[in-house]
């Protein structure tokens, strides 16, 4: 029996796979093997190479189980290694994309684990500590994707690299922009003759924003550590909507109160009260829509195959910012014109 499996090339793995983090095991050992033989196999391999547990293989190399240094070193000498070996353990699959893998170990903290095909055969072992530095790179990757900068992109990054990274998602942007802008246009008119509207449409786009922010960064995280399952959605999505009305509620309130002590300084010709009582009403819709914006645009991303983090606070932005503008500058015109 071999003390470790075929050599294999981890670049023969697509990128962002547990493939391409793969060793090759130490310890392969049958479960024939005593403790006595076991042990000074051990005591050889362990100067050539740091390793933590003991992997045992069939005939075909299929993974029967794994036996700890601690198991190792309590059990008599004469005992055979499959009679106290830990059955059935936890494998994962060499194909499996970094997240998936990031979403079955968090709970795990094991040294290593092993890597196996869909037969069972051992093909690699994977090393906690290196999903762990993966884990940490893919986690400060995703704030630069939500507003379009790309995962490859480094402090140490070219110029003109950084360039093509980043330019494309600053077109998209602007162009979502002019269709916020386009939604101001359509109630020009009211903003002419009802100036104090104006000043408060940064406050709405800004709350409202805010509470999209929220809400995505809570899908964002639950869709990375697994906690969004299938069948959670709706469940998940009734929570947000209710957390933005009762977010866009306390707010309105304060808004309403900012908005009528400015109109009475102002003495405008419109009743405080009654913009006080838009503000109100506007802040609530656009803070439920943009809670609920803020995980249907990364439920939606996902359901097409996309990353649900690329250009997420983009999109989510431009859904919060017609909502507030719209809602405000719709219910002020059929309010007041």
């Amino acid at each position: 029996m071999n003390q470790t499996t075929a050599p294999f090339r981890a670049d023969s793995y697509p990128e962002h796979t547990i493939g391409r983090l793969m060793e090759n095991p130490v310890a392969v050992f049958p479960g024939h093997l005593s403790v006595a033989e076991a042990v000074e196999r051990v005591r050889e391999l362990a100067t050539k190479r740091l390793f933590t547990y003991c992997y045992i293989v069939d005939e075909a190399e299929i993974l029967q189980g794994v036996v700890t240094m601690r198991d190792l070193l309590l059990h008599d000498r004469e005992a055979r290694l499959d009679a106290f070996m830990l059955r059935n353990p936890f494998v994962l699959r060499p194909e499996y994309p970094l997240m998936e893998a990031m979403r079955q170990t968090v709970n795990r903290h094991y040294p290593s684990y092993p890597v196996c095909d869909d037969r069972g055969m051992l093909l690699g072992i994977v090393r906690g500590s290196r999903i762990f530095e993966e884990q940490a790179v893919e986690i400060s990757a995703q704030p630069g994707a939500m507003v379009g900068v790309e995962r490859e992109e480094r402090v140490n990054t070219p110029f003109l690299r950084s360039l093509k990274f980043r330019h494309p998602w600053l077109q998209f942007n602007l162009l979502t922009a002019f269709i916020a802008a386009g939604v101001v246009g359509l109630f020009e008119g009211t903003i002419d003759q009802i100036v104090v509207l104006a000043v408060f449409l940064p406050v709405l786009a800004g709350q409202s924003g805010n509470t999209g922010c929220q809400a995505l960064a809570v899908s964002l995280r639950g869709l990375t550590l697994g906690e969004l399952k299938p069948g959670r959605e709706n469940q998940f999505l009734v929570k947000e909507a209710a957390l933005g009305l009762a977010n866009g509620a306390l707010v309105g309130i304060t808004a309403g109160l900012g908005m009528f002590f400015y109109a009475t300084w102002q003495q405008t010709a419109v009743s405080p009260y009654v913009l006080s009582a838009i503000v109100f009403l506007s802040m609530v819709g656009s803070c439920f829509l943009s809670g609920v914006s803020g995980v249907m645009v990364p439920l939606t991303l996902k359901k097409f195959g996309a990353d649900p983090a690329t250009a997420s606070s983009i999109f989510l932005t431009t859904a919060t910012d017609v909502a507030s503008m719209g809602f405000f500058l719709g219910i002020a015109t059929l309010w007041l014109m």
